[in-house]
């Protein structure tokens, strides 16, 4: 395979993703795809993303969520020096947060 067939793969899994329609069908997909610790390991891994957008320290957000500090700082470096996927999606994450009352 090569290295243009790599990437069409992983264009198909994203164009996939965005096929689906709302939270039930994403739970499922994601069900299937990922074993149960991947989906943990994302999940705290975007709740640290955002305790770090709201300057919480390290300390409190391993306290909070009991992410390591390895965990941690990759997430912060992937904040401040990442594909701007985080900058893309926590404003967003942050006002359905707010809409649905859990912030």
């Amino acid at each position: 395979m090569t290295k243009g067939e790599k990437r069409e793969q992983s264009d198909i899994l994203y164009e996939t993703i965005l096929t689906l329609k709302d939270l039930d069908e994403c739970k499922k997909f994601f069900s299937d795809l990922c074993t149960v610790a991947e989906l943990r390991a994302m999940e705290q891994r975007f709740e640290v993303a955002l305790l770090l957008s709201d300057g919480m320290i390290y300390n409190d957000i391993l306290e909070r969520t009991g992410a390591s500090s390895a965990t941690i700082s990759r997430v912060n470096r992937s904040l401040n020096y990442g594909a701007e996927g985080y900058t893309t999606v926590l404003p967003r994450a942050k006002e359905k947060l707010k809409a649905d009352g859990k912030l």
